[in-house]
């Protein structure tokens, strides 16, 4: 199987596809989406207090629990998962879509008990300074949430984005980059995050309409899901040892993984601590678990279909062939889901499907800008400017989005000329090696009070040395392909990165309760900051629970109906 951790070695042109985007009809859908983007953003931005801070970071805490699922749904499927999700699918099979579906529980552990824990803060870092005291987990905590957004996050989005742009338009790779940045950022510099929910709705909604078209089209083409079923792909459960995505680091390694990402990360528990209360946070997340259940039929299954109606462009192994279809040597999986548009679509259509690759793109950046601004506004800004007024905090938020848009573009240098393999591979491992130990002192943060700042410290700084010196070794050597394997030493790269995401959190939860233990145990204040919001948050009325654990009985559903016979 291709790597995404190993380097090309160069930037070469576009592969050449049968038909690009030039007709009246197909530009016509363009320029819709974008003025009805541009006015859903205005409306929002006209319709909300954008004076405050709340009102601008937390959109006045005022948000329903339908745009409020939206949001969640949006900000998780950026462009990275039609491409990279579709091409993972493409080269590892049905077993991809684990990735997804792991999320309905955690958007549970979310609504039901991490947010009313959280209500009381307005990011993450804040959260663990009044749990735990001090400073430097606040500003820690901040800077490298800050650096996971332009290094994965940005950057993913960004290339992936790119390459349906460059397929579909042939346009110049930084001139579409600067158009699309420039309008994300008018609506989300201008509107805050009311205009970012609110767009996230309108681009859900795209999303869905023009992934469930191509989905149809393709299964059409292929002869129906008998035919992608008789072919006989990859099974769901793979080999414990030597399986690309072995079934217990699935079960465990990814439930640890997806843990920090849907319970701990800023993009998305800010878009929780925007709801109206608790009734509606919750509805939200079941919404959003409803929805994830979808990405396995529009995403994984095309790239799957992909495969098969283009095996020798698609599934191409031999470095020659692979620069020769689609410019890279390391694979052209990331190609499969474009391939799919740009082949099978008839006119209109084509626009549309381009309209739903801009929208996942907008969408999660965003998300990402606006959530970053708020990191740096208020974890890092106020220990700058401890006297600064609203006004001056909602002007250096603004300006750090601009900031980041800078930083964005100057970093896609480095994406063209790095991780063309599978992209959502390359974005699983990364957030392998640096989220564990954050999971792991949030949930002993939450769940047991002996925990004290050092040992959370400590804990943190353990886990990220160990996680980078996995990360650096193969960014160095690279993870080898299906013809070489790598040169990393085995004792460093030798263990599967979902393994490694399991040895990595317990690690960091031994030494977070080492030190504690040794050390003395912090304030009844900070330990009673947890334990008053989590009562209070059990004290809210629930009207959304019998609706709770529907998300998981069809997913069983479509498990025994769809999957079995894989």
């Amino acid at each position: 199987m291709a790597s995404t951790l190993s380097p090309s070695t160069g930037t070469p042109s576009p592969p050449e596809m049968s038909e690009r985007i030039r007709n009246a009809a197909d530009i016509s859908v363009i320029v819709v989406y974008f003025m009805v983007v541009m006015a859903v953003g205005l409306w929002a931005m006209l319709k909300t207090n954008r004076g405050t801070v709340g009102g601008f970071f937390l959109a006045g805490r005022d948000v329903a629990w339908w745009p409020m699922g939206a949001s969640l749904f949006a900000s998780n499927i950026g462009s990275g998962h039609f491409v990279g999700l579709a091409g993972t699918g493409a080269a590892s099979g049905i077993a991809t879509a684990a990735f997804e579906w792991n999320a309905l529980f955690l958007l549970l552990v979310l609504g039901w008990f991490f947010v009313p824990i959280y209500i009381k803060v307005m990011t993450m870092p804040e959260y663990l300074r009044k749990r735990f005291g001090g400073k430097r987990l606040q500003i820690y905590l901040s800077v490298l949430s800050l650096f996971i957004c332009v290094a994965l996050r940005i950057s993913l989005d960004i290339f992936s984005g790119a390459i349906f742009i460059k397929l579909a338009l042939g346009l110049d790779l930084y001139l579409a980059i600067f158009i699309l940045l420039a309008i994300t950022a008018i609506y989300t510099i201008t509107g805050g995050l009311a205009s970012v929910i609110y767009t996230d709705t309108l681009q859900t909604i795209v999303m869905l309409i023009g992934s469930f078209i191509l989905m149809g089209f393709a299964f059409a083409e292929v002869g129906g899901y008998e035919s992608l079923q008789r072919s006989r792909l990859i099974p769901h459960f793979r080999d414990p040892i030597t399986g690309d995505i072995p079934w217990p680091g699935m079960i465990v390694g990814m439930t640890i993984v997806a843990a920090w990402y849907w319970c701990t990360d800023q993009v998305i528990v800010q878009r929780c601590l925007s709801g109206k209360d608790m009734s509606h946070v919750k509805a939200a997340c079941i919404m959003c678990g409803y929805l994830k259940l979808l990405p396995m039929f529009l995403m994984v299954m095309p790239g799957m279909i992909s495969r098969i109606l283009y095996t020798e462009k698609v599934a191409c192994v031999v470095p020659s062939e692979c620069v020769k279809h689609c410019g890279t040597e390391v694979g052209c999986t990331n190609y499969a889901y474009p391939m799919l548009v740009m082949e099978l679509m008839p006119d209109g259509l084509r626009g549309l499907m381009l309209s739903v690759m801009l929208a996942s793109l907008m969408s999660s950046l965003t998300s990402i800008f606006n959530s970053a601004s708020t990191l740096f506004t208020m974890d890092l800004y106020t220990k700058i400017r401890k006297r600064a007024s609203e006004r001056e905090l909602l002007i250096a938020g603004r300006l750090f989005i601009i900031l980041l848009i800078v930083i964005s573009i100057l970093w896609v240098p480095l994406v063209q000329v790095s991780q063309n393999g599978q992209l959502f591979h390359y974005m699983e491992s990364i957030s392998s090696y640096l989220g564990p130990p954050i999971a792991a002192v949030f949930l002993l943060a939450i769940f047991c009070k002996r925990v004290n700042e050092q040992g959370a410290f400590w804990g943190l700084m353990t886990g990220l040395v160990i996680g980078l010196i996995r990360m650096t070794a193969e960014f160095a050597y690279g993870t080898g392909s299906c013809l070489a394997a790598s040169d990393c030493p085995k004792i460093i790269c030798g263990v599967h990165y979902l393994y490694f995401a399991i040895i990595l959190f317990f690690v960091s939860i031994t030494v977070i309760l080492g030190i504690s233990l040794l050390t003395k145990p912090i304030p009844d204040v900070h330990v009673n900051f947890s334990k008053s919001t989590w009562y209070q948050g059990q004290k809210t009325k629930n009207r959304t629970i019998r609706y709770a654990f529907l998300p998981f009985k069809l997913a069983k559903k479509v498990y025994y109906e769809y999957v079995q016979f894989w």
